[in-house]
């Protein structure tokens, strides 16, 4: 059954209250995150001319901006939480406070998209809108990374946190309808047997 739009206020404010109040907690729980496959896996599909410009999609504290600065690229940050923006922002980067559910994005700006561990948090039935969002963002060409827990394609709340989680051909059905093409997947984290392996990443290209 579709959420009405106060339901669907209703996920938007208690994902981001849960994020808001434990911000400084998050941020040192996942300093050490070792994401480099993630960004390896975008940067090896960019064909432009560096520096990069890319849209970090949950940027929280800013972990992964710093990466793409000192790889000689120009980040530009996204998240809905004040708290993880005006940490990112402490640290000299731009980023834009948005809700998920509420993006205003120029057209045909940025060579890439990192959606790292962000879009799960899209329910179901605005997610179409969301990458269709992301697709307008991206120059022709451009590459959509993605990162998300896998599961049955079931959506719900994980306590404060809403969640939609989807095994790989759903998954693939719905960045396929955006307009992406597939450039690559796989399952993290590395070398473990697949019910060890709760993250689904994918790269795609705008086309």
């Amino acid at each position: 059954m579709p959420l009405d739009p106060k339901q669907l206020e209703q996920v938007s404010r208690a994902t981001l209250a849960h994020y808001r109040h434990s911000a400084e907690a998050f941020r040192e729980g996942t300093r050490d995150h070792d994401v480099s496959q993630n960004i390896a896996a975008l940067l090896r599909h960019l064909t432009f001319p560096a520096p990069l410009r890319i849209l970090d999609l949950g940027c929280g504290p800013g972990r992964d901006l710093q990466t793409f600065r000192q790889l000689g690229h120009a980040p530009v940050g996204l998240d809905g939480c004040p708290e993880f923006a005006r940490m990112a922002r402490d640290n000299g980067f731009e980023v834009w406070l948005q809700d998920f559910l509420a993006l205003d994005l120029p057209s045909q700006s940025f060579h890439g998209v990192f959606a790292n561990a962000s879009l799960f948090h899209v329910p179901g039935q605005e997610l179409p809108r969301v990458l269709q969002q992301l697709r307008q963002t991206l120059l022709p060409g451009g590459v959509l990374f993605t990162s998300n827990p896998r599961g049955d394609n079931q959506e719900g709340w994980n306590g404060e946190r809403y969640g939609a989680y989807y095994d790989w051909p759903r998954w693939r059905s719905l960045v396929e309808a955006a307009g992406f093409s597939e450039l690559e997947h796989y399952y993290r984290p590395t070398g473990m047997p697949r019910a060890q392996q709760p993250w689904l990443a994918s790269v795609w290209r705008r086309v």
